[in-house]
């Protein structure tokens, strides 16, 4: 991997301009959407990731009691 000190110039220049790009880009697209979707969307991805942060948690404490069940044997 390379360290940042070692980037090449015209690399760190072309990602400035793609980060500038994307940011105009994604504030282009917000225009068009409606009042009150971003913050909907945002809602809606946390609530996502809550719900798969509960699977997860589901799946440990179900891999935690299996080995205190195998512990017991």
């Amino acid at each position: 991997m390379h360290d940042n000190k070692d980037e090449h110039p015209e690399w760190k220049e072309a990602r400035s301009h793609m980060k500038a790009a994307r940011k105009a880009l994604r504030h282009s697209v917000e225009d068009w959407l409606p009042a009150g979707f971003i913050q909907h969307r945002r809602e809606a991805r946390k609530e996502m990731l809550l719900a798969v942060r509960s699977l997860v948690n589901a799946a440990i404490d179900r891999m935690e009691g299996e080995k205190g069940e195998e512990a017991k044997d």
